[in-house]
């Protein structure tokens, strides 16, 4: 490869410095393509220049791109050094304002040093980046035609089984049901979240500095913050959830948002108490409280890291907002009809058959499709659809959820740019306060901190939402993930690592899907009458034989 971009190299600088040749070289071209005296044109000698000049495209056309990506890196990363510093409250670049409109997203791996925190800078996702191109577009067609498909798929089918076209949602209508409770719960959340994180610091902040005793001033605070918030925000939720009974999708609202206004809470507490501090130290006359608004706008703002300002979109495009909320509804038939023929025919005609490898087996592999679908599909809906609507509405510039991470090839990458939004609250307030606090000799402790942190957070929300522990995840997040991460590093970068990628994340989405499917269904056709505690722990998928 090396030697072809040196030779097309050459080629390149010998045409550019020898015009004589290149008119030599041209020369017997437009005589070939000179009528002859009998007045007609050269068919076959026109079609071989034509195939000579297409090749000679062809084979310039790599070596063009590349040298025009190398160019494009070399020029934001040139106006990333010449960029001006942050402001106060480390917001924005300045100098950004140069590249809206551009193809910006190239600057995906900047950051600032630990004490400004995360540049926002205005940028646009990279799927709508991508999905300007014909070529990739047509892979988005391709999965819209894939749902033409399924639904086409459950009407005939339900026509012939039926002798009418059954138009009921039933799942849908189960997973989402008790809705009004759902309403209510979020709001009493969000108020929640909105006062009293709020209020509680402003009230520290303000006697903070007229204290005579700060440390007591402060611990107070803390750990009335932290009742609060554990016994509002924290057991509030899962009361509702348990003692209503919610179906499994209402479950996972409540539950998720309970996460993420936490997330938001913590951010707010931890950016603001240091300036708070600082402020004091330097005796100033003034207390750096957000507003009100401030505040409401970040609980809304689709990031999890707080600041007084983000960088803003100058108007809202309302039809790319309506585009964005119609794409998550389809999205979320699409999971319907996903579930509907591959996944529910799987699990209700299992024979009765006890716990085997073989139907173990069996089972991940018919799962890796279904389970794939859904994860291509959640990672769309949520990280492109939904959070860029809301970043619409609210003019909100950064728009970077998500990278490149289809291109991984190694797993530390993976989590990297999987979920962005997520990846930077772990990465400044779990794995950066970490080496902050025990000094930045237990890098590998930090990491393996924010793996546990994680891991538990992901399977407590499984947990919820599907009324039972089975720690499948956990074992895969934690175990295997985290091997992965230190085995397939940074340093993998070959193709094959990216297959290699691709095929755990396939096969582990199987498993993941086969199992909980498993332990759901034994759960509803083998249910205990008086289940003790251990029952919810204990796998039901094992000792259960299905009856029909």
């Amino acid at each position: 490869m090396v030697v072809e971009e040196t030779s097309l190299r050459k080629r390149l600088s010998k045409s550019s410095e020898n015009p004589g040749e290149e008119e030599d070289w041209r020369g017997p071209t437009k005589q070939s393509l000179e009528t002859p005296s009998n007045g007609r044109v050269d068919i076959k000698q026109l079609i071989a220049k034509k195939k000579q000049l297409t090749a000679e495209a062809e084979e310039l056309k790599p070596y063009f791109m590349k040298e025009v990506g190398t160019h494009f890196d070399d020029f934001v990363t040139n106006l990333i050094e010449k960029s001006a510093s942050l402001d106060n409250g480390g917001c924005a670049l300045t100098t950004f304002s140069v590249l809206e409109g551009e193809n910006n997203h190239r600057a995906k791996d900047l950051r600032a040093p630990p004490e400004h925190g995360k540049i926002f800078v205005v940028r646009r996702s990279l799927l709508d980046e991508l999905f300007e191109v014909d070529h990739i577009r047509t892979i988005y067609h391709m999965f819209i035609a894939l749902l033409i498909l399924f639904i086409l798929s459950t009407l005939v089918v339900d026509y012939i089984d039926e002798g009418r076209l059954v138009l009921e949602f039933g799942l849908i209508s189960y997973a989402f049901g008790k809705f009004h409770v759902v309403i209510w719960t979020w709001w009493a959340m969000f108020l929640s979240t909105l006062s009293i994180p709020y209020f509680l610091f402003q009230h520290w902040a303000r006697g903070y500095s007229k204290s005579s005793h700060p440390v007591i001033h402060s611990v107070f605070h803390g750990l009335l913050f932290m009742v609060l918030q554990i016994g509002i925000l924290g057991l509030g939720p899962i009361y509702v959830v348990l003692a209503y009974t919610l179906p499994p999708a209402s479950r996972c609202i409540v539950i998720l948002e309970q996460i993420r206004l936490i997330m938001k809470a913590h951010s707010f507490i931890r950016e603001n108490v240091p300036r708070v501090l600082k402020s004091a130290e330097e005796k100033s006359s003034s207390v750096p409280v957000p507003t009100v608004n401030q505040y409401l706008y970040f609980l809304f703002a689709p990031t999890l890291i707080y600041r007084d300002n983000y960088p803003r979109t100058p108007t809202v495009r309302w039809g790319y907002v309506a585009m964005q909320f119609a794409q998550v509804f389809g999205c979320l038939f699409y999971v319907y009809y996903v579930f509907e023929r591959l996944c529910a025919p799987l699990f209700r005609n299992i024979k009765q058959e006890p716990f085997s490898a073989r139907v173990l087996v069996l089972c991940v592999f018919n799962s890796i499709l279904p389970g794939v679908l859904v994860l291509l599909l959640t990672f769309f809906a949520f990280l492109h659809c939904w959070l860029n609507a809301f970043a619409e509405m609210l003019r909100f510039g950064d728009r970077m959820f998500y990278k490149d991470w289809w291109n991984s090839t190694s797993y530390s990458n993976y989590y990297r740019t999987w979920n962005v939004v997520v990846h930077d609250w772990l990465y400044y307030y779990a794995y950066k306060d970490f080496l902050w606090f025990f000094t930045k000799k237990f890098k590998s402790a930090a990491m393996l901190a924010v793996f546990a942190v994680s891991a538990v957070v992901h399977e407590y929300a499984l947990a919820v939402c599907l009324s039972f522990f089975y720690p499948v995840l956990f074992v895969l997040f934690m175990f295997f993930g985290m091997a992965f991460n230190f085995i397939v590093n940074d340093s993998r970068k070959r193709p094959v690592w990216n297959v290699m990628m691709w095929t755990s994340l396939f096969a582990g989405n199987g498993v993941l899907l086969c199992f909980y499917s498993q332990e759901w269904y034994a759960r509803q056709h083998c249910p205990l009458k008086n289940p003790t505690f251990l029952d919810y722990i204990r796998p039901r998928s094992w000792t259960c034989r299905y009856v029909f």
